[in-house]
Order: C-alpha cells, then structure tokens, then sequence
C-alpha cells in the first residue's frame, strides 16, 4: 500500500510504500494526491519513501509508475526517493533520469535532507 507521511514541508507531497504495492493503491492514493496539485497549477515536489516496511511492487504498480510521465508538461518539480534497497533504488533512479522532474536519490538516514531538498530548501540556503 501507499500511504502519506507526516509531518512534510510546504509545498511538498510525501508518501510511503508499506507491504506490497498495487496498481491500485496509485489510483486511490498517489495519483489523485498528484493530480489535484497539478489542477491547482502547483509543481509536483514528491518525497517517496522505499523503506524496510515495502516488500515489492506488483507488475501493475509498475505499469501505474511509468503512467506518471504522462502528466503534462511542465508539472513535475523535484522528486526524492528514500531508500536503502540496492537494486530496486537503483532501477527507479536509472528510470528518473528519464523523467522530466530534477530526481535525486537519498538513503533512508537522509530523509529529513530529501524533505528540504524536495522542498527547494537547500537552494535558499545556497543563495544566502
């Protein structure tokens, strides 16, 4: 399943993959999350953790994944995945270089640093 975390910055969308994820779980949760930020002309800044709780994906969430790109032009932000998984970090990274979102990789220590970072906060702090 999908599910929310708590406790993000503003401006940012934050889930966490807990168990095994279906195709479903993008059409109840993800992509309506998504979507309504895109209709009220917000950039997608997405924070999407992989942790120990994530089992799998199903070959439909996969499929349900790769449909995100289709969202129009220009929606994406910055997308962090969090996660320690050694192959599967590295597969959604090669595919997220892909993407039109500025996509980065963070280890699971790293979360609060991905929630800034998806944030923009660690640009604001670059300038000062």
């Amino acid at each position: 399943m999908i599910e929310p975390l708590a406790d993000v910055p503003e401006g940012v969308l934050g889930f966490r993959a807990v168990g095994t994820v279906d195709a479903a779980d993008y059409r109840k949760v993800l992509d309506p999350a998504i979507d309504a930020w895109i209709a009220k002309g917000r950039k997608v800044n997405l924070v999407y953790v992989l942790g120990e709780e994530f089992t799998r994906y199903s070959l439909s969430a996969l499929w349900q994944d790769m449909l995100l790109e289709g969202k129009p032009e220009g929606s994406w932000g910055r997308v962090a995945l969090v996660t320690d998984h050694g192959i599967l970090g590295q597969l959604v990274h090669g595919l997220g270089s892909l993407s039109p979102a500025d996509f980065r990789r963070f280890r699971l220590a790293e979360l609060p640093v991905a929630l800034e970072w998806a944030a923009g906060k660690d640009a604001a702090a670059a300038a000062s």
